[in-house]
């Protein structure tokens, strides 16, 4: 898989871990920056991130803040972004087995590296179930984001 990589100032450390992390399990990345930890801002990242999984130059992303809370809101502004923060391997795949999250998003100041990087493998190793109900639901999320373009296109 073609896996994006981005962070702001707070996760720089921990998306350079993951960056040879993610290239040792044997996947393809894209570091779309910080590259230094002088402070910047995480929308601009998450937009990277995002921009990278929509335009179909990566498969998944992950993004890296200090909390991973403002990145991941700042992900799901885009169309066709589900980002999810994880700190917990169970979301980690189930994010992806259920509601295809396409963007894993983790807190740098709140789990450590190891944590870290069994997130990652989960969320790599996991796969949408295609089950009926999850399809379903997922449908009806893309009818709420497709609605609300259709009604405010500028917003």
């Amino acid at each position: 898989m073609r896996i994006v990589l981005g962070s702001d100032h707070a996760g720089y450390e921990m998306k350079c871990n993951l960056v040879t992390y993610v290239s040792g399990l044997g996947h393809e990345v894209l570091d779309v920056g910080t590259n230094s930890t002088a402070a910047v801002d995480y929308p601009d990242f998450a937009e990277a991130v995002g921009m990278a999984v929509r335009g179909r130059q990566a498969d998944r992303g992950i993004l890296i803040c200090g909390s991973g809370v403002g990145a991941s809101v700042a992900a799901n502004k885009i169309p066709g972004i589900r980002a999810g923060v994880c700190h917990d391997t169970y979301s980690a795949h189930q994010g992806v087995e259920h509601d295809d999250l396409n963007v894993l998003v983790l807190g740098s100041r709140v789990i450590g590296t190891e944590l870290a990087r069994e997130l990652v493998r989960n969320f790599l190793a996991a796969t949408f179930s295609g089950e009926e109900r999850h399809v379903r639901r997922l449908a009806k999320v893309k009818n709420l984001e497709n609605r609300f373009l259709a009604v405010h296109p500028k917003s």
